[in-house]
Order: C-alpha cells, then sequence, then structure tokens
C-alpha cells in the first residue's frame, strides 16, 4: 500500500480518518493525498454560486493549512487539494486517476439532512472505489 487517499470535510469523523490514515502512511511509507470538496449549492445565481464556491474554498484552503503545519515534521509526503463537485463522485475519481491503493473517510460528516436525504458520501464512495475504503470512526 504506497497510496492513500483521504477525504476531509472538517468534521469530526474526517479528523479521525486524516488521523488513521497518517498512521498507515507513517507505518507503510506510503503517500498521502487529502482531498476536499466544495459542493457547489444547487440553487441560486451565477454570482452567488460563484461567491459561495469561493468561500468555501477559502475555508477549506485554511482547514488544510492547519493539518499542513500540524505535520509538517512528519516523515510523509502529504499533497493535500480542494476541489468542487459532488463529495463522494470527486473522492472516486481521485482514487481513480491518482490512483489510490485505500480510501480513509470518516464515518459521518455532513449535516444530519444530508444523510438522509442526499445518502452516504462514506456508503457511496464504499460501493464504487476502485480500490480498499476504510471507514474511521
Amino acid at each position: 500500500m504506497k497510496r492513500i487517499l483521504v477525504a476531509f470535510d472538517g468534521s469530526d469523523g474526517a479528523n479521525k480518518a486524516f488521523s488513521v490514515a497518517l498512521e498507515y502512511a507513517e507505518k507503510l511509507g506510503a503517500e498521502m493525498r487529502v482531498l476536499a470538496v466544495v459542493r457547489p449549492p444547487e440553487f441560486g445565481d451565477e454570482v452567488e454560486t460563484e461567491a459561495i464556491i469561493e468561500n468555501s474554498k477559502k475555508h477549506y484552503h485554511q482547514l488544510l493549512q492547519s493539518l499542513h503545519t500540524a505535520t509538517a515534521k512528519k516523515n510523509v509526503v502529504i499533497r493535500f487539494e480542494v476541489v468542487v463537485g459532488h463529495p463522494a463522485e470527486q473522492i472516486i475519481r481521485h482514487a481513480e486517476e491518482w490512483p489510490a491503493d485505500m480510501v480513509v473517510v470518516g464515518h459521518r460528516g455532513g449535516t444530519f439532512l444530508d444523510r438522509w436525504l442526499i445518502g452516504s458520501v462514506a456508503k457511496h464512495v464504499i460501493n464504487h472505489a476502485p480500490c480498499a475504503v476504510l471507514v474511521a470512526r
């Protein structure tokens, strides 16, 4: 296992996923990629949508910067990336294109309504990822 992709949204589950992935990467000498996905709003005019996406990107860049700072002295190659799209689709796409040996996701992220209406990102990734998926609790 040489490539570990971590889905990160800033939630408690994502923080656990990051910690677990970092532990595996250190033990296995694997490279990590931390992926944050900005979900565009489903409704809104173009200017409003662009503003929401830009604010979300800034938010995720700040979150990832704090992870980068906290892991700077670790002996692991970590790349941080922010993309726009549906989280599960982007995670799967990046796992295929990189290609990842394992994807690590948190057990729960987002809001209660997201989990019930849209379905679990983790569940979708488990069902469609091209590699092993570890769900951190």
